[in-house]
């Protein structure tokens, strides 16, 4: 990504006082870098921020767009975006309860690891794909945190 772009800098700028437990400055951070977007490359990046931090269904909702917006760039740009992308897809899915789709897009997920670049943002998504599964299997099994679950 170009550093020097501006929708970039604004969400960058946002995850650093996201980091510093200011979370409602950094939607407004995320939320101005979607009002800058010049092209579906900016949406994606902006809406694929602006998503954190909301009710479920809002979170889903901007991930659609990061995700429609990143095929709709269509190169490789975009490439390395779609495990994250899928990832999110996939929890959104979950913490709405909807465990067939949220299973799907982690597959999708696991199917493009290998274009995530080397080194530790690729370990996040790699980890968060893993827990993903790894939660849907238990419930899957009737399990809660590993233990049998009675309703």
């Amino acid at each position: 990504m170009d550093p020097n772009n501006p929708v970039v800098k604004l969400c960058a700028e946002g995850m650093q006082v996201e980091g510093e437990g200011r979370t409602e400055e950094a939607q407004q951070l995320f939320l101005h870098a979607w009002e800058m977007c010049q092209d579906d490359f900016d949406a994606c990046i902006a809406a694929h921020f602006v998503a954190r931090h909301r009710a479920p269904a809002e979170t889903l909702y901007w991930n659609e767009v990061a995700l429609r917006h990143a095929k709709a760039v269509n190169d490789e740009r975009v490439r390395a975006f779609y495990p994250s992308l899928y990832l999110n897809m996939g929890w959104s899915h979950e913490q709405l309860g909807e465990l067939a789709q949220a299973t799907n897009y982690y597959k999708l997920a696991t199917m493009r690891l290998d274009e995530l670049p080397i080194g530790s943002y690729a370990d996040v998504v790699r980890k968060g794909v893993a827990a993903g599964q790894a939660r849907l299997a238990h419930l899957e099994k009737g399990e809660v945190d590993g233990k049998p679950y009675r309703s």
